[in-house]
């Protein structure tokens, strides 16, 4: 291996252990560091160029990801041959398959990522155990309902952790809520409930595969305290969809009392409870109301959603629901018409993953560096923003509600003045540019920004944090004000 030139730029936007790798990728696809050579250990590398051991571990776990380097146990990381392949033809054939359909090494994500936020090293090691000591199971196809062994993890996981009483075969697996939302309207239709009350801002996907459906859709608006109850249709057998512990986009968090209370309501009008527990886990302060499930008494009306997309990665589209009993039992009845969704290799590596303790840990981990990220976020925004952007709901999840004043002045810092004419979609664009992750409220609610008044001078925005390394989030968040107030 040559000797390492690289040095290191604390003051650029790139974190230093993204400097490390594209260093250490170059190297490797240019011969610098031959196939089979062994890379400097974490330890000396973080001691050669004055970082941690953690920076330079990042680094060498995103080239493990990427297939430059093999990780030998108790040896090190190894490069790889990295090769292009035998040259195709240039002549004509079906539209785009003249082109390379490989992730390109330096294309960039199209937001900003952090691979702090998930230790892949270790999922990693549990699909090379699947490969490995399972390969017989990869010959059939996954049950439609999900593999036994993630059922029974997932079973004894959301009791020790939210409270929910429930059995493997209550537990149905599929990618995704709206795939699991398909199950639903036709569980629900067997049960002659053909109305749905849905929280307003809400998960709109969910409303659409209702609506397609042929359910009749009722909007409820969201107080603080979380849906309003009292708006609720009575006397007609229906389907409310609530996320009492993080709701989303509004982070409202529903108290004990208006739990039982909403219990009651289903009860009394022999209705369903469909509990999206959106990021429950990712509460960083206080601890989680229980789950309304497991304060059901009677076991019939709540139905319980969850999903790994948030806790582990988004690409990991693995996503599950608890039934009551009867809808269990309805679900049975036509289960082999339908195909499983999700990849059984993930769904075993889940398994083993949570098995093995890592799922609890990194958990943990996570709270932890979502914190101080929110933390960080609110700070900027005071820092940067004080008198043009509010952030809301900032206990938990992985965005902020951003409450723009359209007549507010940023900070006198920055130099930069008010909005002017600029919409909601218009500051979205300008911190795409940025690749910072911004939508508008209008995109999850019945009220249109359009049709607010004149005397109206705010409007909302979702920012997504989470994935913004967290000593870019001052810089990020100045450069997007001044973007906005340009």
């Amino acid at each position: 291996m040559r000797p390492i030139t690289l040095e290191l730029n604390k003051k650029s936007k790139d974190p230093l252990y993204i400097q490390l790798y594209e260093y250490l990728k170059k190297e490797i696809a240019e011969g610098g560091i031959a196939e089979g050579e062994r890379l400097p250990s974490l330890r000396k590398m973080a001691e050669e160029l004055g970082i941690s051991i953690t920076t330079a571990e990042m680094a060498y776990s995103q080239l493990l990801v990427e297939g430059y380097v093999e990780s030998r146990p108790q040896s090190g990381y190894y490069a790889l041959k990295v090769g292009s392949g035998p040259a195709r033809s240039a002549g004509p054939g079906p539209a785009g398959l003249g082109e390379s359909v490989e992730l390109s090494a330096g294309q960039e994500p199209r937001y900003r990522y952090d691979l702090a936020s998930f230790n892949f090293v270790k999922w990693k090691k549990c699909m090379s155990a699947v490969l490995n000591d399972w390969p017989d199971r990869l010959l059939f196809e996954s049950d439609p309902q999900g593999e036994l062994a993630l059922r029974q993890q997932i079973s004894r996981y959301v009791f020790s952790s939210r409270g929910v009483d429930c059995r493997p075969e209550d537990i149905v697996i599929a990618a995704g809520t709206q795939q699991l939302t398909n199950h639903l309207a036709r569980i629900l239709r067997n049960m002659d409930i053909g109305h749905v009350a849905l929280e307003d801002p809400g998960y709109l996907p969910v409303q659409n595969i209702f609506h397609d459906r042929g359910f009749t859709i009722t909007k409820i608006p969201v107080a603080q305290d979380g849906i309003r109850i009292e708006k609720l249709p009575v006397n007609v057998p229906s389907a409310v969809y609530v996320c009492p512990s993080n709701q989303f986009p509004t982070g409202a968090v529903m108290p004990i009392g208006r739990r039982y209370e909403l219990l009651r309501w289903a009860r009394e009008n022999q209705s369903i409870i469909l509990e999206d527990d959106y990021d429950s886990e990712l509460r960083y302060f206080g601890k989680p109301v229980s789950a309304l499930q497991g304060l059901d008494e009677s076991g019939e009306c709540v139905v319980y959603l969850g999903s790994f997309s948030s806790t582990l990665f988004p690409a990991i589209k693995i996503s599950y629901m608890v039934l009551p009993h009867r809808m269990a039992e309805i679900f049975q009845s036509f289960k082999g018409g339908y195909d499983q969704t999700c990849s059984k290799e993930e769904q075993l590596a889940l398994a083993l993953f949570m098995e093995r303790g890592y799922y609890r840990t990194g958990i943990r981990r996570m709270r932890s560096l979502y914190a101080s990220k929110l933390q960080a976020c609110i700070a900027a925004f005071r820092r940067w923003a004080p008198n043009l952007v509010v952030p809301l709901n900032t206990h938990s999840g992985v965005n902020l509600i951003l409450r723009v004043l359209t007549g507010g002045m940023s900070c006198a810092e920055l130099g930069a003045g008010t909005l002017g004419n600029k919409a909601p979609a218009d500051l979205c664009r300008l911190a795409a540019d940025l690749r910072l992750q911004v939508l508008p409220m209008e995109n999850l609610s019945e009220e249109a920004e359009g049709e607010r008044t004149a005397s109206d001078r705010s409007f909302t925005l979702i920012f997504y944090y989470n994935q913004i390394p967290l000593d870019e989030i001052d810089d990020a968040i100045r450069d997007m004000i001044e973007s906005w107030c340009s």
